[in-house]
């Protein structure tokens, strides 16, 4: 599926909550690659100017606009690379020290505080429908049937 596709998805699954997040600006995702000093792949940019405002379950990948928090790539990404992230790795999304990172081709893998594992998907697009969406439709599904 292709990432317009998956993001268009991905917003029909958005759940309310107290504090929404916005959409960056042109500006805040140029800032945040000055700040990392690297250039986004086009994939993860177009996320996150079309699609970093979703909530959807418990996956929060980090987002650039002020006041975020936890969830602030430039906070997260160094914190990664201090635990040990590879620097041609981008920590995009965090859980208890592990981190799923965009590859410079625009792959995703899976880094363990462990280290990288076999975990892998070809692009965001697939990262997105696979670990984000898919994932939390199974874990919904096994909550009805308990």
């Amino acid at each position: 599926m292709s990432l317009p596709a998956i993001i268009k998805k991905l917003r029909h699954l958005n759940e309310p909550v107290p504090n929404p997040r916005r959409l960056p600006t042109e500006a805040e995702v140029d800032a945040a690659e000055q700040a990392l000093d690297c250039h986004f792949h086009a994939d993860y940019r177009y996320f996150l100017l079309h699609g970093s405002d979703v909530s959807y379950g418990a996956v929060e990948p980090a987002v650039v606009t002020p006041g975020a928090g936890h969830v602030d790539l430039v906070q997260m990404a160094q914190l990664a690379w201090d635990l040990g992230v590879p620097d041609d790795l981008l920590p995009f999304c965090g859980s208890n020290s592990d981190y799923y990172c965009l590859g410079q081709d625009g792959s995703v893998v899976y880094w363990s505080h462990d280290g990288q594992t076999e975990d892998g998907w070809t692009d965001l697009a697939e990262w997105i429908e696979e670990v984000w969406i898919d994932e939390q439709d199974f874990e919904e599904e096994e909550d009805e049937e308990a």
